[in-house]
C-alpha cells in the first residue's frame, strides 16, 4: 500500500527524528521501544535510510548482543527491524556483513551446543531466515565474496551447518524450505526474483573451492531431505533438490575442474583452518564422483516416480543442470542423470514433458558439437548396451510400471543418440543385443483357444464396411507374455520406429530378417519390428511424437529407394510358400483338407506372383506347421502351434499395410506382386487372418490414393483377374485363387461382371469337371457371386416382402360397409341357389379374348428368345449346377447349396419366364431335402421354399399343398407336446429352430400362395397349440405371426375359429329380429390359450374385442 504520508527524504532531519528512538532503545531493550524505532524507519525513505543504515543498525545490534538470555518477542522484533532495514539498503561494509551473519546465526543455534538449532519459537526462526536471507541480497559489490575467503570457512560452515539442520529437522515446512533457500543464497545460487551478483569466473572458482570442503554435508543431508516423509510437501523436496543440484554442480563444474588448479599449502596464518581447506584433485574428484553417485540413485528413484509433479520437474531440471555443467567431471554418474532424464519422457504431465523435450534435444545438440562428444557417446552407446542386456530380465520381474520407465530409458537414449544411432548399431554386439532384447520381450502369448475358434464367413464381409470399421475389428489386441499395459507396446513399436529412422535401414533389415529366417521362436516378433523399422525409416510416427528432434540432421536417411529395395527383400520373405501358406485350423473343414491336399510340396510353384522365387525344396517340407522344422507328415498341430500361425499370418499382413504406407503411391508398382496373396488370406475362414487382411487392403488402398476397397479391386482387376484364370487352370498347385475370386466379388461392383464373366465359365467348368474334389472349394465362390448379383442387381424378391407389410396394416384400419357387406352376402347365396350362374359364366368367358389377342400377336412376330441380361444367363446357369448338387452326401455342401440357390431364386425372380421352369426342375430335389433330410437341411430348405413362394406365388400352389404342409403340419403337430414341457434348455436344440423357422415362414407362405380352406386348415390346427402360454415365448410370437397372415387371406373364419377357442362374452344382438349368436368359446373359463387368442382379437379385430376385454 502506499504510504499514508510522504517519507522523510533529507537526512538530517531523517537523523533528527530517529535519534531519541535509537537513543532510548540503547538504554532501554524492550519491545516497545523496538517497534516504536521499527515505525519510525518505515517513515524515511531508502536512499536517506542508507546514509543512516550503520547508525539505525547499532541499537538493533546492540540489543541482540547484550548478555543474559532475551525473550524470543524481543529478539523477533529486532529482527523484523533488520529485516526492513535490510531489504531497503545494500550492506556496503564487510564488517557489518560478518558482524550481522555471526549474530543471526547465534539467533538460530542453541547456546549448549552451537551446532543445533535452538529450541525458539517457529515465529522468531521464520523471522531470523527472512533477515538472513535478507542480508545475503544486501551484500553489495565484492564483498560477499570475502565470505568464501579460507578464513572464514569455520563461520561460514557453521551456518550451513544450523541451515542444513533446520532444513531437515524443523517441524514447520515453512521454516524448512526458508532455511533451504537461505541455503542456496549463500553459495549465490538463489533463482528468486530480485538481483543477483553475477561471479566471474575465477570468482566462481573461489567459490567453488570453498564449498567443496562443505559438498559431503550438502549433500548427504540434502539427499535425507529429498528422499525423507512424503509428509513434509512437494516444496521441501523441490527445494531440497534445487541445494542439491545447485551445490554440486557449483563444485564439479567441469570448467573449474578443467582448469588447472594450482596446489598451494594453506598460509601459515590460517592455522588448524588450514585442515579445512579442500583441493580438488583427480583423486579427490573420482572419490566424491563414486560417492555422489550412490546419493543420486537414493534421489533419482525416489523422485523419478513422486507423486507430485513439481518435484518430477525439479529432477529433470536437476538432470539437465548437471548435465550441461558437469558431464565431463561426473564420470559415472551421466549415466543416472541420462537415464533419469529419458525416463521423464513420457511423463503424464505436459510441464515435465516439454521440459524434458527442451533438456534432451540440448544434451544432443551438446553431443553433436561437444569436443568429447566421442567419450559422451560412448557412455550412452553403454548405457544402451547395459539396459538392452537387463531388458529381459526386468521385463519378467518388475511391475508394468517399472517396465514402461525402463524402455522409456531406451527410447530416450535412442533420441539422445540420434542420428549416432547408425554409428552404435555398427557394433555387432550392440546390435545383437538390442536384437535379441526386443525378440525376449515381444514374445507373444499364443496359449488363446478363442483366437482358433473364431471363424469368419463371407457374410461378414461386407462392402459397406469403411476403413473406420474395419480398423475397429481387425486390430486385434495382442497378447504378451511378459506385460500387459498398451502403454509399453506403444513404447515398444516408438522404439522399433526410432532405430528405423536413424539407423541403416539396410543393416537392420537384413540383421532382423536373418532373426526371422533362423528360429520361428522370433519370427513374430522379427516381424513385428521388421514392419515398424519400416515405417520409422520413412519418418512415419517418430519425428512428430519425438522429443522435438525432427530439427536435427537425421545421418544416414533412407531414400526412396533405399525403402523400396528393403519392402521388395521383407516382402518375399513374408510371402514366401513357408512362411505365407499356413495351417490355422485344427478340425479341418472339407475345403481346408482340400487344399492342403492339393498343396502337396512336389508341386508347391506359384505362376501368378513373386512366390515364384522361393526355391529351396527342404523349405517346402515345412508348410504344413508353423515350426519350420517338422516335416509335412507331421502329426496334427497343437493349439500353440495354430495360434503361432494365426499370429505370424496377422503380423505378415499388417507388415504389408506399413509397407505401403511407408511407399505411398510407389507401392503401386509393387500391387502385382502383393495384392493377390493379401486377398488370398482375405477369403480365409480363420477370422483373425481374414480380418487383418482386410484392414490390410484398407491401408494399402488408402496409401496407393485409392478411396476404397472397389476402386482397388477394380483398378487392379486385369491382373488379378488374369492370374485367378491361369491358377484355375492349376487348381491343385493353386487352390486358394477361388478365395481370391470371392474377395473380389464381395467388395466390387457390377462394372467388374463383363469381366469375370470368362472366370465363372472356368469356375462352372471345373466344377462340372471334377465335383467330387471341387465342389467345396467352388460353392463358397458361387455364393459369394451370388451374393455379389443380388446386391447389384436388386430384384422384386425384396420388394415383394416388404410390400406386403403395407397391406397388413392397411387391412386393419378399414372401415366396415354395413351396405356393400349385405349386397356381396345377398349375392353370394344367389350363387349358392343357382340363381345368376349364366350371367356370372359370361363375364368369365369375356375376359380370355384379351390372352388370345396377345397370344396371336407373339405368334405374328419371329419367333426369338430374347438374349438374357449377362448376371441372368450366369445365374441360370449357377442354378443348374445347384440342382445337381442338392443330393450330394455332405451336409455342410448340402447347405451351402442351398444358400446359392436362395439367391439364384431371388435373382432370376425379375425374369419371370426363367424361374418358373427352373424351380420346376428344382422342385424334386428340393422336395427330399425338405422332407428326408437332416434338420439343419430342412431349416434351410424351408428358408429356399418361402422364397420360391414369395417369387412364384401361385406356380406352387398345388405343389406345396399336397407334398409339403401335410409333413410340416404333421411335424408341428408331434413336436407341440414335446417344447410345451421342456425346459430353457430346449431352445437350444435344433427341433426347437425348426419349430421356430416353420411357423415364422408359414403364415406369409399360406398368404403368397392363396392356399384353399382345407389347407388354411391344417395349418391353423397345426399352429394353435403354440398359442399356448406354456410353450416358449418365441415359439408362441411365431404362432401369432402365422394367424395375423392367416386373419389377412380369411378373417372371417380365422375370427370365427379364434372365438370358437375363447370368447368371454355372449355377442347380444342390436336388433331383436336378429338370432343370438352361440359360439362355443362363450363362457369358457380363462386357460392357456386365453392370452394370445384375446390378443390377436384386439390386434385384428379391434373393437369387438376391446369390448370383450373390458366386459
Amino acid at each position: 500500500m502506499p504510504p499514508a504520508m510522504a517519507q522523510i527524504s533529507d537526512p538530517k532531519i531523517a537523523f533528527a527524528y530517529l535519534r531519541p528512538a535509537c537513543v532510548l532503545l540503547t538504554r532501554e531493550p524492550t519491545v516497545n521501544n523496538v517497534e516504536t524505532l521499527s515505525a519510525q524507519l518505515k517513515e524515511v525513505n531508502d536512499a536517506t535510510l542508507q546514509q543512516l543504515q550503520e547508525y539505525v543498525l547499532f541499537p538493533l545490534r546492540f540489543v541482540l548482543k547484550v548478555p543474559g538470555p532475551k525473550k524470543d518477542k524481543l529478539v523477533q522484533t529486532v529482527v523484523e527491524a533488520m529485516s526492513h532495514v535490510l531489504e531497503n539498503t545494500c550492506v556496503q561494509s564487510w564488517d557489518t556483513l560478518q558482524g550481522l551473519l555471526s549474530e543471526l546465526c547465534l539467533c538460530l543455534c542453541s547456546p549448549a551446543d552451537p551446532g543445533k538449532p535452538a529450541d525458539t519459537s517457529e515465529e522468531l526462526k521464520s523471522a531470523v531466515l527472512r533477515c538472513l536471507d535478507a542480508l545475503l541480497h544486501a551484500a553489495y559489490g565484492d564483498i560477499i565474496f570475502k565470505l568464501f575467503e579460507p578464513i572464514m570457512l569455520p563461520g561460514l560452515g557453521a551456518a550451513i551447518s544450523l541451515l542444513l539442520a533446520l532444513g531437515e529437522k524443523a517441524k514447520s515446512r515453512d521454516i524448512q524450505a526458508a532455511a533451504l533457500k537461505c541455503l542456496q543464497a549463500l553459495t549465490l545460487q538463489c533463482d528468486c526474483t530480485q538481483e543477483h551478483i553475477s561471479p566471474s569466473s575465477e570468482e566462481r572458482r573461489a567459490i567453488g573451492r570453498t564449498m567443496s570442503s562443505f559438498l559431503p554435508g550438502i549433500t548427504v543431508v540434502g539427499a535425507r531431505i529429498i528422499t525423507g516423509d512424503l509428509r513434509q510437501g512437494h516444496a521441501v523436496t523441490v527445494r531440497a533438490i534445487k541445494v542439491w543440484s545447485r551445490t554440486v554442480g557449483l563444485v564439479m563444474e567441469d570448467a573449474q575442474l578443467q582448469a588447472s588448479e594450482p596446489c598451494t599449502t594453506p598460509s601459515a596464518d590460517l592455522g588448524r583452518i588450514g585442515q579445512l581447506v579442500v583441493h580438488r584433485t583427480q583423486d579427490w574428484v573420482k572419490s566424491t564422483v563414486e560417492k555422489l553417485s550412490v546419493l543420486l540413485k537414493k534421489i533419482i528413484s525416489c523422485t523419478s516416480a513422486h507423486q507430485h509433479w513439481k518435484v518430477r520437474l525439479e529432477m529433470v531440471e536437476m538432470d539437465d543442470h548437471l548435465l550441461a555443467r558437469c558431464s565431463q567431471t561426473l564420470g559415472e554418474c551421466v549415466g543416472l542423470l541420462l537415464e533419469a532424464l529419458v525416463g521423464a519422457v513420457n511423463d503424464e504431465e505436459p510441464r515435465v514433458r516439454n521440459r524434458c523435450e527442451v533438456a534432451l534435444r540440448e544434451v544432443s545438440q551438446r553431443n553433436q558439437s561437444s569436443s568429447g562428444a566421442q567419450t559422451f557417446t560412448d557412455v550412452l552407446s553403454e548405457n544402451l548396451h547395459s539396459l538392452a542386456t537387463s531388458m529381459p530380465r526386468l521385463m519378467r520381474t518388475s511391475d508394468d510400471q517399472k517396465k514402461l520407465f525402463v524402455l522409456n530409458v531406451f527410447l530416450g537414449y535412442l533420441k539422445v543418440l540420434g542420428p549416432k544411432v547408425s554409428v552404435v548399431l555398427n557394433s555387432a554386439a550392440h546390435l545383437e543385443r538390442i536384437s535379441k532384447a526386443l525378440m525376449q520381450v515381444l514374445e507373444l502369448d499364443v496359449m488363446d483357444v478363442r483366437i482358433v475358434e473364431e471363424r469368419s464367413y463371407t457374410a461378414t464381409m461386407e462392402t459397406s464396411s469403411g476403413p473406420h470399421d474395419s480398423d475397429s475389428t481387425h486390430v486385434q489386441r495382442k497378447h504378451f507374455l511378459y506385460f500387459t499395459d498398451e502403454k509399453i507396446f506403444c513404447v515398444l513399436m516408438e522404439i522399433c520406429r526410432t532405430l528405423g529412422y536413424y539407423g541403416n535401414i539396410y543393416l537392420l533389415t537384413d540383421h532382423f530378417l536373418d532373426l526371422y529366417q533362423q528360429s520361428s521362436a522370433y519370427r513374430k516378433q522379427a516381424a513385428m519390428v521388421l514392419n515398424e523399422i519400416v515405417r520409422g525409416a520413412a519418418g512415419i510416427a517418430v519425428a512428430t511424437e519425438g522429443q522435438g528432434l525432427e530439427s536435427q540432421v537425421r545421418g544416414l536417411s533412407a531414400t526412396q529407394e533405399d525403402l523400396k529395395g528393403a519392402v521388395v527383400s521383407v516382402m518375399e520373405e513374408y510371402t514366401s510358400l513357408q512362411n505365407w501358406h499356413l495351417i490355422t485350423v485344427s478340425e479341418e473343414t472339407e475345403r481346408d483338407r482340400q487344399d492342403q491336399q492339393l498343396l502337396s510340396p512336389s508341386r508347391l510353384l506359384s505362376i501368378s506372383n513373386s512366390n515364384a522365387s522361393s526355391t529351396d525344396a527342404n523349405c517346402l517340407q515345412v508348410i504344413p506347421s508353423s515350426s519350420g522344422s517338422s516335416s509335412a507328415s507331421s502329426s496334427t498341430p497343437t493349439i500353440h502351434q495354430l495360434n503361432s500361425n494365426i499370429w505370424q499370418l496377422c503380423i505378415q499382413l499388417e507388415g504389408v499395410a506399413c509397407f505401403a504406407q511407408a511407399l505411398g503411391r510407389d507401392f503401386r508398382p509393387l500391387l502385382m506382386t502383393s495384392l493377390y496373396p493379401v486377398m488370398e488370406k482375405a477369403g480365409e475362414e480363420t477370422l483373425l487372418v481374414s480380418q487383418a487382411a482386410l484392414a490390410s487392403m484398407w491401408d494399402i488402398s488408402m496409401a496407393c490414393g485409392y478411396t476404397s476397397l472397389k476402386e482397388l479391386i477394380n483398378e487392379n482387376s486385369d491382373y488379378l483377374l488374369n492370374d485367378i484364370s491361369l491358377n484355375l487352370q492349376r487348381l491343385s498347385q493353386h487352390p486358394q485363387a477361388p478365395r481370391v475370386l470371392t474377395v473380389m466379388l464381395t467388395h466390387s461392383d457390377c462394372s467388374l461382371l463383363p469381366l469375370v464373366g470368362d472366370i465363372v465359365q472356368d469356375v462352372l467348368m471345373a466344377l462340372d469337371l471334377s465335383y467330387d474334389h471341387t465342389a467345396a472349394l467352388f460353392c463358397s465362390v458361387l455364393h459369394a457371386l451370388m451374393k455379389a448379383l443380388a446386391r447389384w442387381f436388386p430384384s422384386g424378391c425384396e420388394r415383394t416382402s416388404k410390400s406386403a407389410r403395407p397391406k397388413q396394416t392397411s387391412t386393419a384400419k378399414e372401415v366396415l360397409n354395413i351396405r356393400q357387406f349385405l349386397l356381396d352376402h345377398r349375392k353370394q347365396k344367389e350363387l349358392a341357389e343357382g340363381i345368376g350362374i349364366e350371367e356370372d359364366d359370361n363375364e368369365d368367358l369375356e375376359v380370355p379374348p384379351p390372352t388370345e389377342c396377345e397370344d396371336v400377336e407373339d405368334l405374328v412376330g419371329p419367333d426369338v428368345k430374347e438374349e438374357l441380361p449377362s448376371h441372368l444367363s450366369i445365374t441360370k446357369d449357377v442354378m443348374e449346377r445347384c440342382i445337381h448338387l442338392l443330393s450330394d452326401p455332405s451336409l455342410k455342401l448340402r447347405l451351402k447349396v442351398l444358400d446359392v440357390l436362395e439367391l439364384c431364386v431371388c435373382v432370376l425372380s425379375e425374369k419371370e419366364n426363367e424361374l418358373l421352369p427352373m424351380a420346376h426342375r428344382c422342385w424334386p430335389a428340393l422336395l427330399q431335402r425338405l422332407t428326408t433330410d437332416d434338420p439343419l437341411a430342412v431349416l434351410r430348405a424351408f428358408r429356399v421354399l418361402c422364397t420360391l413362394g414369395e417369387t412364384c406365388g401361385d406356380f406352387l400352389r398345388r405343389r406345396v399343398s399336397k407334398e409339403i404342409l401335410p409333413k410340416l403340419s404333421s411335424s408341428l403337430a408331434r413336436q407341440a407336446p414335446i417344447s410345451a414341457k421342456a425346459g430353457p434348455v430346449y431352445t437350444h436344440t435344433l427341433a426347437y429352430k425348426l419349430q421356430l423357422a416353420v411357423l415364422q415362414g408359414l403364415g406369409s407362405l399360406c398368404q403368397r400362395l392363396d392356399l384353399g380352406e382345407a389347407d388354411l386348415d391344417a395349418v391353423c390346427e397345426a399352429s394353435l397349440p403354440y398359442l399356448s402360454c406354456r410353450q416358449p415365448i418365441r415359439l408362441q410370437e411365431a404362432s401369432l405371426s402365422v394367424f395375423r397372415h392367416l386373419i389377412q387371406v380369411d378373417p372371417d373364419a380365422f375370427w370365427f375359429t379364434l372365438n370358437e377357442l375363447h370368447c368371454l362374452s355372449p355377442y347380444i344382438p342390436p336388433h331383436p329380429d336378429l338370432q343370438p349368436v352361440q359360439l362355443s368359446g362363450m363362457g369358457r373359463p380363462r386357460d392357456e390359450y386365453s392370452d394370445n387368442v384375446l390378443k390377436l382379437l384386439r390386434e385384428e379385430f379391434g373393437a369387438a374385442a376391446e369390448t370383450e376385454l373390458i366386459s
